[in-house]
């Protein structure tokens, strides 16, 4: 029998990385500055963590311009769905 902590994605299990897509899997889509003040963190550090996200294929990142401002929107994609999924279950089977 395999302990369910080798289910546990080590992209996710970062605290921060967690409670960004724990914001982003209550939503369909969601703007940076929603996800940052959600999460309680700096723009440079969400930005950081969303790149670590994006290689690892579970975000997309979109921009686009409102009048002359550039707003960005970050969704998980259904691989990141996925993993977040596998990652809570395993950590309720921990918790018991």
């Amino acid at each position: 029998m395999n302990h369910p902590r080798l289910a546990l994605d080590p992209v996710i299990h970062s605290p921060i990385r967690f409670s960004i897509t724990a914001a982003l899997a209550a939503v369909d889509e969601a703007d940076f500055k929603s996800v940052r003040d959600a999460v309680e963190i700096s723009d440079s550090v969400l930005s950081k963590q969303i790149s670590t996200l994006e290689e690892a294929g579970y975000v997309t990142v979109r921009k686009i311009f409102v009048g002359k401002r550039p707003r960005t929107y970050i969704s998980l994609t259904a691989r990141g769905r996925k993993a977040w999924g596998t990652h809570v279950r395993a950590l309720r089977e921990i918790a018991g």
